[in-house]
């Protein structure tokens, strides 16, 4: 191949050059986006459904910029530093295939070397720009822009599920969204990838966006009917209309409705507890057992509007009869204090820091496996009505949260209830 050729190829065939790379999944719609990414002018936005390649495209597009025009500077921007990593690598990756390096001895004569290679950096021996620069950063939206300047500005899910329930956290995003204008090189642009989370998120002052919804046909032969469905019943309709339908409605007072109820107690026993203590004032003490068999959750849970040392013996008494192995409590609100008022008694306890989002969890693990959840009888009906009862606005959370934090451990292990493992 001829260095025109070469050229042409991966300016006008990008999909092509990843087909070549083993992301076959990629078609006509991806080769018009990585290459309006690589050649378009002007700042740009482009919303598309969850599950479409989004991010697949933006690394190829990386690539190829830094291959084709190796002395632009990019930045890719994500919510946070850990997310930029795994697009960084992907592109360290892509500029490694022995396909990208066969493109590379065709243009330049020479293979690409990674002389700058990090977790958020690099740089390549294509690069001569005399100033040294690195040709890719990668960085989280808290990271420092000063003094900072780009050609190409990629920012890829900077709007999260964060923005929609934190009106600083929108604000915030938008700060820095609007910050990045001034680090834009003359004739530079910034391109944005992502889906909308909130009417008022960095989305409402961006471009326009160019849309790309579930059910228009180019992702329809991405993803099935069938799936879509099991999507849609997989969470909440406002989550599936923000991230599959690119629209906002509000969300649902109702989550979890029909609740299956009646099962065998015994169908709990050897299972995993959890505690979500209160410490007084009017939140309530819950206690949840899981035990998962075939693909069903059996549930046990008992609720008290009392101190969670005041029914202590109670909860022993429960864990003993239904022969769990350890007990599960978080630290966040007690430092530990419970943990160790139950050891001080001979009991097994798993300790765990809470970081996710209460919301997210509940209506993620809880939701997701909602038709698979089956009560035992002697569960009190107020745990029930807890759980059927909540929504985003909550006074009380408590037993969806203890449950869903068991649903999440079961997810996490494929279901295995024995000799557990803390795995926060």
């Amino acid at each position: 191949m001829t260095r025109q050729q070469a050229i042409e190829f991966l300016r006008d065939n990008p999909v092509g050059f990843a087909h070549l790379l083993g992301l076959t999944k990629l078609g006509d719609l991806h080769n018009r986006w990585i290459t309006d990414m690589v050649k378009g002018k002007g700042d740009h936005t482009l919303q598309a459904s969850r599950n479409t390649y989004k991010t697949t495209s933006v690394s190829v597009a990386l690539a190829l910029i830094l291959l084709l025009l190796p002395r632009k500077r990019v930045l890719f921007m994500r919510k946070t530093d850990d997310d930029v990593k795994e697009i960084v690598k992907q592109v360290q990756k892509i500029l490694l295939d022995p396909h990208t390096q066969y493109f590379a001895q065709c243009i330049y004569g020479v293979g690409i070397r990674l002389t700058t290679q990090s977790a958020n950096e690099i740089n390549t021996n294509l690069n001569t720009d005399i100033k040294g620069s690195s040709q890719l950063f990668g960085m989280g939206i808290g990271s420092s822009l000063t003094g900072k300047h780009f050609d190409f500005i990629f920012t890829d899910d900077i709007v999260n599920i964060k923005d929609r329930y934190s009106r600083a956290e929108r604000d915030r995003t938008k700060l820095i969204y609007q910050e990045l204008q001034n680090i834009k090189n003359r004739d530079g642009r910034i391109y944005n990838t992502g889906t909308p989370w909130h009417p008022d998120d960095a989305f409402s002052v961006m471009p326009e966006p160019e849309r790309f919804s579930c059910y228009h046909p180019e992702i329809k032969a991405i993803i099935s009917d069938e799936k879509l469905q099991e999507i849609r019943e997989s969470m909440l309709p406002s989550l599936f209309s923000a991230n599959y339908e690119l629209k906002h409605i509000a969300s649902e007072d109702v989550i979890f409705v029909n609740p299956q109820t009646g099962a065998d107690p015994a169908k709990v026993e050897q299972g995993i507890a959890h505690i979500d203590a209160a410490y007084g004032g009017e939140d309530y003490t819950a206690f949840t057992i899981v035990r998962k068999e075939g693909e069903t959750y059996f549930v046990y849970g008992r609720l008290w509007r009392q101190h969670v040392d005041d029914v202590q013996d109670k909860i022993i008494e429960l864990r003993e009869r239904f022969h769990c192995g350890k007990i599960m409590c978080e630290d966040n609100g007690d430092k530990g204090y419970l943990a160790k008022n139950l050891r001080r008694r001979g009991e097994r306890v798993a300790i765990y820091h809470e970081n996710m989002n209460k919301f997210l969890k509940i209506t993620s693990y809880l939701k997701g496996v909602w038709k698979n959840v089956v009560f035992v009888a002697g569960t009190d009906e107020a745990y029930i009505n807890q759980v059927c009862d909540y929504t985003e606005d909550s006074e009380h959370d408590d037993a969806p949260d203890s449950l869903a934090s068991l649903i999440r451990v079961l997810w996490k292990r494929g279901g295995n209830t024995q000799d557990y493992v803390p795995i926060w």
